[in-house]
């Protein structure tokens, strides 16, 4: 492994790096624009021009390869007046419309101009005028006078999608980002080129003058839209809460994990967040009449309580929706399964089957059916015992028909749907955005998402739910060893690790920003 000197530290790197590899193994941030560490080198932008020791002009970082002895300095007259100038020729033509631009606040071009740049313009000519807010596909504005060239979106779609809709027109000062005739840009993975874009060239037309990202809050979480569990960051703005029809939730975005996503996530998880404030049920009812949610928990113990002591637990089904955490269903098995002796309990997607693919898009369109079936959500008669239950309690699941001989139902769940308007009983849930917890991906990768912001209304996380309900039916750790009085999301996966052989050794720390595999494999049931 080759030796280099980068600003008098020495640096060790594998054979083959580039200096930008060593850089960034060094933490020393050199300013770039075209290089992403996950597409191809195009050395087009030549920004991140550093000085190498003997070489007779500045190199560019991202196209050079370290060398044994190599000395690099970023900080000399020589690289930072080749950056500089380079700065002032991409300008030259750039619009200056930051107050207007979506991008303003996360421009590269402007953090690198304030920290590389603050020169005197010597240009004094009449800019190039080229095309504005042009929408080409339904997700993704192009502005080409912002456009600094960088070919990020070309590579992308060239490169990593394979569908090859935008190119570089023209030649000069007039070159442009357009789209091939007879296309748009509308592949499963479009929003990706605003990510990637290093200004505001690119726009997504769904945040587009939505909100000022100083606004944003940043929470990290994971996709919910299917079984592969992408990290994801949520955007929310809770400063303004009458903002863009009382949504919390401005956007979401990808989150680096080299295990799961890389740097990607599929438009179907990305522009999938509107459930999260539509249509929610943020009240608790009893025969269709708003009550208090205490109420609500009540009537549902005082109806289990009449079956467990006349013994029709048998008669009771609980189905689950796998796009509940780790943690909820765990304790949701523990009150039903372990407590009150029902054995009628099986799991649900909510959407069984939908688009996939070989890159990130999965057929499954829940997040955590893995992490269902390693907790053994799923009793021996699984999905048989639905039309012989009199009494049926809904966690998320919606039922395209009722049992015939169905006398109670109870919903628990986040939004409205036909089960919810037929149930005797609703209990308002937290959406993943409003809770801490748990998803196990289609590999048995452990990962965690964080609270965003506070549930809507009455809504608690259905851990807490199954909590309520065993206090109000009397089962406490005095009366049943590990009842259900947990204090925290933690708390429950605590237990999971120590009782759920998968989840052996595994806890909340160990899982980082990442996540963890189960320590067994779980497969799926017949």
């Amino acid at each position: 492994m080759p030796k280099l000197l980068i600003d008098g530290r020495e640096i060790e790197v594998p054979a083959g790096s580039t200096v930008m590899q060593a850089l960034e193994k060094a933490g020393v941030k050199v300013p770039y624009y075209c290089w992403h560490p996950g597409l191809s080198i195009a050395g087009n932008c030549r920004m991140c021009l550093v000085e190498v020791e003997k070489a007779p002009k500045p190199m560019i970082a991202c196209d050079t390869k370290v060398a044994e002895g190599m000395v690099v300095k970023t900080q000399s007259e020589m690289a930072k007046k080749a950056r500089a100038g380079t700065l002032e020729f991409i300008l030259a033509n750039h619009p200056l419309d930051c107050p207007v631009c979506d991008q303003a606040g996360e421009c590269e071009l402007q953090n690198f101009y304030m920290n590389y740049g603050l020169y005197d313009s010597k240009f004094d000519d009449e800019k190039v005028k080229k095309h504005k807010a042009e929408i080409i596909g339904p997700t993704v504005m192009l502005d080409s006078e912002r456009c600094i060239l960088c070919s990020r979106c070309v590579r992308f779609c060239d490169e990593i999608t394979h569908t090859g809709e935008l190119g570089i027109m023209n030649r000069g000062d007039h070159e442009e980002i357009g789209i091939y005739p007879g296309k748009e840009l509308d592949n499963k993975y479009s929003g990706n080129v605003v990510d990637i874009c290093p200004v505001g060239a690119l726009t997504d037309r769904d945040f587009r003058f939505k909100c000022r990202v100083w606004y944003l809050t940043p929470s990290d979480s994971v996709c919910p839209g299917c079984s592969m569990g992408c990290n994801i960051r949520i955007d929310s703005n809770l400063s303004r809460p009458h903002h863009a029809k009382g949504e919390r939730v401005m956007r979401l975005k990808p989150r680096e994990n080299q295990e799961v996503n890389k740097w990607w996530m599929c438009d179907e998880g990305r522009y999938g967040y509107k459930f999260i404030d539509h249509d929610r049920i943020v009240k608790a009812k009893s025969g269709g009449v708003d009550v208090e949610f205490d109420q609500a928990v009540s009537e549902l113990a005082a109806f289990l309580n009449v079956a467990i002591k006349s013994g029709s637990q048998s008669k009771i089904g609980v189905l689950v929706s796998t796009h509940l955490s780790n943690e909820d269903l765990y304790a949701i098995r523990k009150l039903f399964k372990e407590k009150l002796g029902i054995e009628n309990i099986d799991y649900r997607a909510g959407q069984k089957t939908g688009y996939s693919d070989d890159f990130l898009m999965k057929a499954d369109k829940s997040p955590n059916t893995a992490g269902a079936r390693a907790l053994e959500m799923n009793s021996p008669a699984a999905g048989k015992f639905i039309e012989k239950c009199e009494g049926l309690i809904l966690f998320g699941v919606d039922l395209p028909s009722l049992p015939k001989n169905l006398r109670f139902l109870a919903y628990i769940g986040t939004n409205n749907n036909s089960a919810s308007k037929a149930a005797s009983i609703v209990i308002p849930g937290a959406v993943y955005a409003e809770k801490e917890g748990t998803f196990t991906n289609f590999e048995g990768r452990v990962q965690r998402f964080r609270e965003a912001f506070a549930p809507l209304g009455d809504a608690k996380p259905e851990w807490q739910i199954a909590c309520d309900l065993s206090a109000k039916l009397g089962i406490k750790p005095a009366l049943s060893a590990g009842g259900l009085e947990f204090q925290s999301a933690e708390a429950v996966f605590r237990e999971i690790a120590k009782t759920v052989p998968p989840f052996e050794g595994l806890s909340y720390e160990s899982l980082g920003n990442t996540g963890k595999q189960l320590k067994q494999p779980v497969t799926s049931r017949s």
